[in-house]
């Protein structure tokens, strides 16, 4: 049989008997506790400062009188202050820490009807954080003349696993998080979907910077923004989001965007300008595209973040803002550190929390959710409804998700494309007819994109050198193009191995796609990670 063990503060008070009355006519906490018929408490940890071993020693002479088979522990404590924060949790943690718990054999419970309220909220935090391993005692006194004295208790797990409806409760709210996170998009990808899980962890706990990676038109920015509502409805900032493209900033122009400058600062400071950091004061700054900074801007930037002050341009006192930090790039800071480029302190400082978005071709299975969020944007901005025909949109949804739809801007394309294909139909349908032109402006467009030749071939005279290009068959041309821009937008080589050979390896038992692929490379003297580098 497991033994109950119940801890709690003595109640100088509360504890106390009334004046003038028989002590057996008052309800005293830690008393009424072992008065319970229900409740069988085996020993009792009575936790009391020095100044009152006398009163304790009266209560466990009264819990014995009472309940016989309890073992009163007198365990003296010393506060500095019974009502400074530090001091009590400080104690009652080196408590925690050194008491001899067995919870193989006996179950706990900590009494949290005594003590000063911040004794009280201490031992709260250390029962939820599972330094006390036990549940929490609630006592109050009876509701009759003949309970008062005995009162009444009641046990509070704080595993909230065991409460269905608070779990409930705490799951929708995540998945409401989620939601406000994707824009309320029914995304499919199972690995973006863990992300975005993650990340409302990490919005909801922590203010230390975030680093959003991945390419341009990715959605970082958008990410960005609702991590700042998300946070402000949880309370956790009250300040705007503020927003920058790092490469628009340039020179003095730099340094008076993000810290401010004074008027006469330099030519044309005419007036002061507050700055971007303090402007961002109490919310979120994102600075988008943070590896294009220059060097004097990132070494301003991360004395801001480590101290939360710097000095505007023709100033000679520092200001301060408190703002939490997300930064994009869809670059690599790591070579870039590596090269020198980035401030490798600053990398340290913001590579904390670390998410790299995929390109929409990497989620092709999110297509058709996205399909549907730009054609309810269009209809929000426009205030006109556009649908596809059945035909038309199995025809558009089929190309989207084919190898041929590079989706090089990301979600920009696709915004640009429902954008196009809605304005030209007024009639509110969209036709195969118009899903035919648009594909080919996206065909037209993609494949101009980078300087391509109507083959693809220009990137693979850089690739390859003229002579091994010369060397190449127009057919062959092609068929490289293809496979390295299929490589350069895949996240491994067995990915872009199930992408380029998906109609033969359905055919076959089993495959080597990665294996097939990387020799098919080495024919032509390139390798997989260096191709996915050169992107």
């Amino acid at each position: 049989m497991r033994k109950t063990v119940v801890i709690g503060l003595l109640g100088p008070h509360k504890d106390a008997p009334t004046r003038g009355r028989d002590r057996w006519d008052s309800w005293r906490p830690s008393v009424s506790v072992c008065q319970q018929e229900d409740l069988v408490v085996h020993r009792f940890v009575l936790l009391r400062e020095r100044r009152y071993e006398k009163l304790a020693r009266q209560v466990a002479e009264d819990i014995v009188t009472a309940s016989p088979e309890t073992k009163v522990v007198d365990h003296e404590i010393a506060f500095a202050d019974a009502w400074d924060f530090e001091s009590v949790f400080e104690t009652l943690l080196g408590f925690a820490r050194d008491h001899p718990f067995d919870p193989e054999n006996e179950d706990y419970l900590v009494h949290i009807t005594t003590g000063t309220h911040v004794a009280q909220i201490c031992l709260f935090l250390l029962t939820e954080s599972r330094h006390l391993p036990a549940r929490l005692l609630q006592s109050s006194p009876g509701d009759t003349r003949a309970t008062h004295a005995r009162g009444r208790v009641a046990i509070i797990d704080l595993d909230l696993k065991r409460y269905d409806q608070l779990a409930s409760r705490f799951e929708a709210e995540h998945r409401e998080a989620q939601d406000l996170l994707k824009s309320g998009i029914g995304t499919r990808n199972e690995a973006f979907n863990r992300q975005v899980r993650e990340i409302e962890e990490v919005a909801v706990a922590s203010r230390a910077p975030i680093l959003l990676t991945g390419p341009t038109g990715a959605g970082k920015s958008q990410l960005a923004r609702r991590i700042h509502d998300l946070r402000a409805r949880r309370h956790r900032l009250s300040g705007p989001f503020v927003e920058v493209n790092c490469a628009t900033l340039r020179g003095d122009g730099a340094m008076s965007a993000l810290f401010g400058h004074r008027r006469g600062a330099f030519t044309g400071a005419e007036s002061d300008r507050e700055g971007l950091l303090r402007s961002a004061d109490g919310g979120l700054l994102f600075l988008d595209e943070i590896g294009e900074l220059g060097g004097d801007e990132q070494a301003m930037l991360l004395r801001a973040l480590e101290e939360r002050r710097f000095l505007p341009l023709g100033a000679d006192r520092e200001v301060s803002s408190d703002f939490q930090l997300i930064a994009g790039t869809h670059r690599d800071l790591h070579a870039a550190a590596r090269a020198g480029r980035f401030r490798e302190d600053l990398l340290a400082r913001i590579d904390l929390w670390t998410f790299r978005l995929p390109g929409l071709a990497e989620r092709r299975e999110d297509i058709e959710p996205n399909l549907d969020y730009e054609l309810e944007l269009f209809a929000r901005r426009e205030g006109r409804r556009v649908r596809f025909n059945r035909e038309a949109r199995e025809r558009y949804l089929a190309f989207a998700v084919s190898p041929g739809a590079t989706w090089r801007g990301n979600f920009r394309d696709l915004n640009a494309s429902v954008t196009r294909l809605a304005t030209l139909s007024p009639s509110g349908r969209i036709t195969v007819e118009a899903v035919e032109h648009e594909l080919g402006r996206l065909r037209r467009s993609w494949g101009a994109g980078d300087g391509d030749g109507a083959d693809g071939s220009d990137p693979l005279r850089r690739l390859l050198g003229e002579e091994a290009w010369a060397e190449l068959d127009r057919f062959d041309r092609v068929q490289l193009a293809d496979v390295v821009s299929v490589c350069r937008r895949s996240a491994s080589l067995s990915a872009a191995g199930r992408e380029l050979f998906a109609a033969s390896r359905r055919r076959r038992t089993s495959a080597n796609d990665a294996d097939r692929l990387r020799k098919y490379l080495a024919r032509h003297s390139l390798a997989f990670d260096e191709l996915r580098a050169d992107a």
